[in-house]
């Protein structure tokens, strides 16, 4: 059986970019982020194609990417924290890969995204507002779609990755 991706999904701040480095580099796989995926393949940053484009252009952009990056195997990829608001999206990764959430609490991502001044969902007067609802939205979709949760607070990135690793079916390993 060929392998399938391992797909990362959460909300902002989750750590899918670093566990997803960690864990493609122990499984000897090729890492892609489909948010620096846009940003390299468009010249500009995401904040640059929200003000251009608006949310719609630049979801409109991450679903060709999501498209492209999944058009391979062995792969593990993080996707964008609102990538499956889009139910072709939310099927792709259901055929492409195997869906592992991380389950991040709206306190670790402010922690994690305090500093960050790159998120245009996040340009707002009251931020935590914004990512309470943001998780209320996505939350249920995440977990409908994930064929793994894992909780991601309090947690060392080299750990947290091991563990899931652990969880991984051997088909993928």
């Amino acid at each position: 059986m060929s392998h399938r991706n391992i797909i990362l999904i959460g909300p902002m701040g989750s750590g899918k970019s670093t566990i997803g480095n960690i864990i493609a580099r122990r499984l000897h796989r090729e890492f892609q982020d489909s948010d620096h995926f846009i940003e390299k393949r468009t010249g500009v940053d995401i904040a640059r194609i929200f003000d251009v484009e608006g949310e719609q252009g630049f979801r409109d952009r991450e679903s060709n990417a999501l498209n492209e990056l999944l058009g391979a195997n062995d792969r593990v990829i993080a996707t964008g924290g609102g990538s499956i608001l889009r139910e072709e999206n939310r099927q792709l990764l259901k055929q492409k890969g195997y869906i592992i959430f991380l389950d991040t609490s709206v306190n670790q991502q402010m922690h994690r995204l305090r500093r960050d001044k790159k998120r245009p969902l996040l340009q707002t007067e009251n931020p935590r507002e914004r990512l309470e609802t943001l998780l209320a939205e996505r939350r249920p979709i995440y977990l409908d779609l994930a064929d793994l949760a894992v909780k991601t607070d309090k947690r060392v990135a080299r750990r947290l990755a091991a563990d899931i690793i652990d969880q991984l079916p051997e088909s993928l390993i």
